[in-house]
């Protein structure tokens, strides 16, 4: 239950983030948070991340809803007792579903976090992406750790140190 707390926590943030960015903000304009690195800039994308397949809603629709059924199923099935791979499903699960709300709703997602990163212009995103980036990141931790455990695992049975 927990891991659909995050979820829902991170939905709320996003949605809530957005409404106020279409509510208080003309589109393109720009709030300076720290000069040189952090703008508010109302945004839309009609695409994914990047800009990239701008217009092809259905596809995001269908790929969305797989998306999710498969963190659901994994939440579920392979997450008991593993909070890192809990917590990175839950991540992903709001954040699919968040910029799922836009695409459903209003047609396009709503961007507003832009950063200037060594100079680069890295491309405007929300609260949902953020999410699904964390929570992807966590999940190659969580990838890495099981690998490194069933390697020393595999090496102590080798050995003929492993204990049943």
């Amino acid at each position: 239950m927990f891991y659909y707390i995050i979820a829902l926590v991170v939905i709320a943030l996003d949605q809530i983030t957005k409404m106020l960015i279409v509510k208080k903000m003309e589109l393109w304009e720009s709030i300076e948070v720290i000069e040189n690195f952090f703008y508010i800039t109302s945004h839309r994308n009609r695409g994914a991340a990047w800009g990239i397949l701008q217009g092809q809603m259905w596809f995001f629709y269908v790929i969305t809803v797989i998306v999710i059924i498969g963190i659901i199923y994994y939440i579920q099935k392979a997450a008991k007792g593993k909070m890192l791979l809990g917590i990175s499903l839950g991540l992903m699960l709001g954040g699919a579903i968040g910029n799922f709300i836009d695409r459903v709703v209003r047609k396009e997602v709503v961007d507003f976090v832009n950063t200037y990163i060594f100079g680069y212009d890295f491309p405007i995103f929300n609260i949902a992406d953020s999410a699904l980036v964390i929570g992807v990141g966590m999940l190659m931790i969580q990838m890495l750790l099981e690998e490194r455990a069933l390697k020393k695992e595999k090496s102590h049975g080798e050995n003929g140190t492993h204990h049943s």
